[in-house]
């Protein structure tokens, strides 16, 4: 390819060079699947491998897009399944909290930033029930449990970016199928994404740069999800979850190792 075809391409995806671009589609195409199989994970995976590449502030806002193309195909395939009440429930602060948390996530250096993530991937792969405080959300009113989640979630979703572990918790003892969790799960995220991509927006950021990035890694997401489907009732769990907490604990350790050597 010549330098100036090269130039005009990059340009096209934001700057980046075509072997990133590769490793993001393929990192936007696995981990659609992982999400569309176990429920949880492959938005902080894709985010995790996005961080590698990408300033906090410009793959959080990027990463939402994504997220919300491959949550939005995941509730609409399990669309029977979905519990609107919940959902309803989760939507109603997430947006108002979603703008009082951008202050917070303009306010980090991308360092900073970076490694708090890293460590937040750290926590939610090994000890997820840290991430909770104490609180036992089994014990939690389930008619409450959503609507004070949904604020607690839009203020940090801005600049945590990926809260899919922290949320999972909250739909134990529901006496949901596994279908309905992961299909109610997506539209829950789907609506966290959503309001995300509004505050960013508000805020200046012109996801217009990022257009032939955003439209490639949405098809990744949808193909992904697609495939993850096919596979949800064949998938050996005790194996994926396996390969995903080793891949996970890698991308996460590289990004507090970088920010703390530098």
């Amino acid at each position: 390819m010549e330098t100036g075809d090269a130039l005009a391409l990059g340009a096209f995806f934001g700057g980046l060079a075509p072997p990133v671009v590769a490793l993001l589609f393929a990192a936007a195409f696995a981990t659609a699947i992982l999400s569309a199989t176990i429920g949880v994970a492959g938005g902080i995976t894709l985010l995790a491998v996005m961080l590698l590449f990408l300033d906090p502030l410009v793959a959080i806002p990027l990463h939402g897009v994504v997220q919300l193309v491959s949550n939005s195909s995941r509730a609409w395939m399990l669309r029977p399944h979905v519990r609107l009440d919940v959902v309803g429930r989760y939507s109603i602060l997430l947006l108002p909290f979603g703008a009082l948390g951008i202050g917070l996530a303009q306010s980090l250096s991308p360092h900073v930033l970076r490694a708090a993530i890293g460590v937040f991937v750290l926590l939610a792969t090994w000890r997820p029930q840290w991430l909770l405080l104490g609180a036992r959300p089994e014990n939690v009113d389930p008619h409450r449990r959503f609507f004070v989640l949904g604020g607690v979630i839009g203020f940090v979703n801005v600049s945590i970016g990926a809260t899919g572990p922290l949320l999972a918790p909250f739909f134990l003892n529901l006496g949901l199928t596994r279908f309905a969790i992961i299909g109610t799960q997506a539209a829950c995220q789907m609506l966290g994404h959503l309001s995300k991509i509004v505050v960013f927006g508000a805020a200046g950021f012109t996801f217009r740069e990022w257009l032939g990035l955003l439209g490639l890694l949405s098809i990744a997401a949808v193909a992904g999800t697609r495939v993850g489907g096919l596979l949800l009732e064949r998938v050996n769990e005790r194996v994926f979850r396996a390969l995903y907490k080793g891949v996970l604990t890698l991308i996460a350790l590289r990004l507090v190792a970088a920010e703390l050597l530098a």
